[in-house]
């Protein structure tokens, strides 16, 4: 009996989580979207010089999502470890390669103030 009560309340949790949550969907996205790209007397969250992705491992979380659908994840992850700095505001994140292997690695620069990639290459 204990079963069916813990059950039941599952469900019910499961249900009410479902029925609670609005979504505002597509044309309130594009009026946000508008707005945003619009109205500039909004301050901007950081400073233009303050940096969005401040650790070597936020980088690779942003990177590596990129990468894997542009070159797979195999292909990626086999390039580990991967070799990441931040020069002048910008992450620079490279693959490795075996040094017995062919071929060459993924470069991709982000721009650690905004997370824009501002270049994604795969070498030979």
């Amino acid at each position: 009996m204990k079963k069916i009560i813990l059950m039941f309340f599952v469900i019910m949790q499961i249900s009410c989580n479902q029925v609670l949550h609005n979504k505002l969907g597509i044309e309130n996205a594009k009026k946000e979207l508008e707005n945003a790209l619009n109205d500039t007397t909004k301050l901007a969250i950081l400073d233009k010089n303050e940096l969005l992705i401040k650790e070597e491992n936020t980088a690779i979380k942003v990177a590596e999502p990129i990468l894997f659908e542009i070159y797979g994840k195999s292909k990626i992850e086999d390039e580990k470890p991967y070799e990441a700095y931040l020069i002048n505001n910008y992450w620079v994140i490279n693959g490795t390669i075996n040094r017995f292997s062919f071929g060459g690695a993924f470069s991709i620069i982000i721009d650690a103030r905004n997370s824009k990639v501002v270049n994604v290459i795969h070498y030979k």
